[in-house]
């Protein structure tokens, strides 16, 4: 004959319920307590969230289309930039390093031209053939400025 035990059982979960043993040949349907259908439950709905949450929708593709055709643009934009602007930077090196090339030429020819003219010989072509004389002392005018940058003339000096 059968006979019927309460064992109360310990999950790895800390839950304790209690179930019923029997020993003998023949074993009756055990019904599962409310706890256990609840925590099936859960765990079904567990299962169906993570299912849906792995499936890809219509719209959710869309939108990750979407995003990563608009990344791919805003990265092409951004490298078009770069490259504009790398390039205006060699253009700039080279402009400056040309005006640089200008400027010491320039100022080679400055200085040709200045050591090239004799100021001797500019004073006798003054003096002896265009008649230049020095002033005399009643000539010169002396006055106080009052500052030392320049001198502005609005009307003739008096005699």
């Amino acid at each position: 004959m059968a006979q019927t035990k309460r064992v109360q059982i310990e999950s790895t979960r800390q839950v304790r319920y209690t179930t019923e043993v029997v020993d003998g040949n023949t074993v009756r349907v055990q019904a599962a307590s409310p706890q256990i259908r609840e925590r099936e439950l859960r765990r079904t709905q567990v299962e169906q969230n993570r299912r849906r949450a792995l499936s890809m929708n219509l719209r959710y593709v869309l939108f990750l289309t979407v995003a990563a055709v608009s990344v791919v643009m805003i990265c092409i934009f951004y490298l078009k930039l770069q490259a504009t602007s790398t390039q205006l930077q060699k253009r700039t090196v080279s402009l400056q390093s040309q005006l640089k090339n200008l400027q010491i030429e320039n100022d080679i020819v400055y200085n040709e031209i200045i050591s090239g003219v004799d100021l001797e010989q500019v004073r006798e072509v003054a003096t002896e053939q265009l008649g230049m004389t020095y002033p005399a002392q009643t000539q010169i005018v002396s006055y106080d400025a009052v500052s030392s940058d320049y001198v502005k003339q609005y009307e003739e000096i008096p005699d």
